[in-house]
């Protein structure tokens, strides 16, 4: 099932709701030599605004001003690491790296201008949909292939230096590294994310490219007025970022808001994970900061050190995890 009229609603109503804003805010096109719309340069997509809308947020969809300026100084507090006890909350309280201090994070610190609950849109309750019988099975596959940790191909694509879901495709913001520079050329685009420090390479075509698949998957793009529209499928990885699977269509709409912002909007379909497609979107705003090395790669000492602490553990009669064999 196809939910893109819904979706399409959703965006006019929200268009709708930022016109006043954006008519008082005109500002001439910035174009390049080619007559396109010039997107180039460096932007921050960091946000305190969730991607699903929280379970105790179920039926508001917006934040007035004051609830989000509570809400702002609840949710820095609760995400400070220096804060959080490690044997209380651990790494996944909230999530983020166990060894890193507040220092390193560069998450946000304010909710999207909107003060929409959620970054996604659609479905209406901002949430993610659930997942179908197909997504669960391949899901508790490579679970389990992650708990056994058999192999480099039982790990994660982070774990390897080589995805990160933050990073995308699609972009979703994360706990740091919410960074990327865009190049432009006369047949191609360039989006360097910082994270793990990947370039996808966008070709101004119509027409996909199957004879090498890639982990990032195939991205094609064209102009639809003074929107970029890229669209994304053919992904090498059967377990790409949101657990999705290699069968995955994104579709990524890019518009200008202002001189210095830049409007993301993406689509994922993929009826291996869930029935219907989900939307999200959100600002990206200029920085004159540069894009740094992630220095992240795939022979690093990490994994080998992942794999080897597993195989030791089975040597000594334990589970990979440490715990005692039943």
């Amino acid at each position: 099932m196809n939910n893109r009229p819904l979706r399409a609603f959703s965006f006019i109503v929200c268009s709708l709701l930022l016109a006043p804003a954006l008519f008082a805010q005109s500002f001439d096109m910035p174009r390049t030599e080619y007559g396109m719309p010039d997107f180039q340069g460096t932007y921050t997509y960091r946000t305190l605004t969730p991607l699903n809308r929280p379970v105790e947020l179920a039926d508001k969809a917006t934040l007035t001003e004051a609830e989000a300026v509570e809400w702002q100084k609840f949710e820095n507090r609760r995400q400070n690491r220096d804060l959080i006890i490690d044997s209380v909350g651990g790494a996944n309280y909230p999530p983020g790296v166990i060894s890193y201090n507040e220092f390193w994070y560069e998450r946000g610190i304010e909710t999207i201008a909107d003060r929409r609950t959620s970054l996604i849109y659609d479905p209406i309750d901002g949430r993610m949909p659930a997942v179908n019988v197909v997504g669960t099975q391949r899901r508790g596959a490579v679970a389990e292939a992650r708990r056994l940790s058999i192999g480099p191909e039982g790990r994660t694509l982070a774990d390897r230096c080589l995805m990160s879901g933050g990073a995308g495709p699609p972009l979703v913001p994360g706990a740091y590294n919410n960074n990327i520079q865009i190049v432009q050329t006369k047949d191609h685009i360039m989006i360097l994310s910082e994270m793990i420090h990947r370039a996808r390479i966008i070709r101004l075509d119509n027409n996909h490219n199957t004879q090498q698949l890639k982990w990032d998957g195939d991205s094609i793009a064209h102009f639809e007025g003074d929107i970029l529209v890229i669209n994304t499928q053919h992904f090498y990885y059967d377990q790409n970022g949101r657990g999705t699977s290699a069968s995955m269509k994104l579709e990524e709409r890019i518009s200008r808001i202002d001189e210095n912002t830049l409007d993301y909007d993406f689509t994922i379909e993929d009826p291996l994970s869930w029935d219907v497609s989900w939307s999200a979107r959100f600002p990206m705003r200029r920085i004159d900061d540069p894009i740094y090395e992630y220095a992240c790669h795939e022979g690093n000492h990490g994994l080998a050190g992942i794999l080897a602490g597993w195989r030791r553990y089975e040597s000594m009669g334990m589970n990979g995890d440490g715990t005692p064999k039943q």
